[in-house]
């Protein structure tokens, strides 16, 4: 075998073995939402958790995610905070996010909903009404802390940020926050904020990981034919010519 011919063989057994390798990665991303798909229906099914039980580390919190919960607390509505860059039916906006202080003295970070960003300023926020006189019920569903984007130094301070690291922003509340957040829902009585609350199922996007994978796949599968047409056939039929 020729020099030409050996490092396109390698180039496209390399190209093979990549693209390949990335559609397994997405057949493995869309497992793991059938996965969590199918925890959240069995959390759903269960009864709402008591909040005496709200878990007090991350081992616990894992075991409560997607459950039903209902508590009652006091807002801190001064360590309120607007995560950017969050989409909800296609649109881009913000997801609002308070502290509520229970009564052992511990606080919660509560995602109340989402809020669409303004077109000519999108520094410009609407803060949602957020009583903190008064004991409030929040009733919801536990979840993971919210999920981290991309950002640059910096984007993680101030009233509207890029993402929440728990840690830091216990430190600002000046509270122990429990290791989870809660996903809170429209109740029975209105609460008058204009949040939208159409939180997505774990595996509201599972398709598109098949899509791509089939994508990958496609890709390896041209590769190869590319290269057994060009390196083997075409020239044989050459030869016999």
């Amino acid at each position: 075998m020729k020099g030409r011919q050996l490092i396109v063989l390698v180039a496209s057994l390399a190209f093979a073995a990549l693209t390949a390798r990335l559609g397994i990665w997405q057949l493995d991303r869309a497992a793991q939402k059938l996965a969590l798909n199918a925890a959240d229906e069995r959390q759903r099914q269960r009864p709402p958790l008591p909040a005496a039980e709200l878990a007090l580390t991350a081992t616990e919190a894992a075991l409560q995610h997607y459950r039903a919960v209902s508590l009652e607390g006091r807002w801190l509505p001064a360590h309120t905070v607007f995560l950017d860059n969050r989409q909800m039916n296609g649109r881009v906006g913000f997801f609002v996010v308070t502290p509520l202080l229970l009564s052992d003295g511990s606080a919660v970070t509560v995602q109340r909903g989402w809020q669409p960003r303004d077109q000519a300023d999108r520094t410009k926020v609407v803060v949602p009404p957020t009583p903190a006189d008064s004991v409030v019920a929040v009733v919801g569903r536990i979840a993971p802390p919210p999920t981290r984007l991309y950002e640059f130094a910096g984007d993680d301070v101030g009233t509207i940020r890029q993402n929440l690291d728990l840690a830091g922003y216990s430190r600002e509340v000046g509270r122990a926050l429990r290791p989870l957040s809660i996903l809170q829902e429209d109740a029975a009585v209105p609460t008058g904020d204009g949040l939208l609350r159409q939180w997505l199922r774990p595996t509201a996007d599972v398709h598109k990981h098949y899509g791509y994978a089939f994508q990958w796949f496609a890709l390896c599968a041209l590769n190869i034919g590319l290269y057994v047409w060009f390196q083997v056939i075409r020239p044989r039929r050459r030869q016999r010519a």
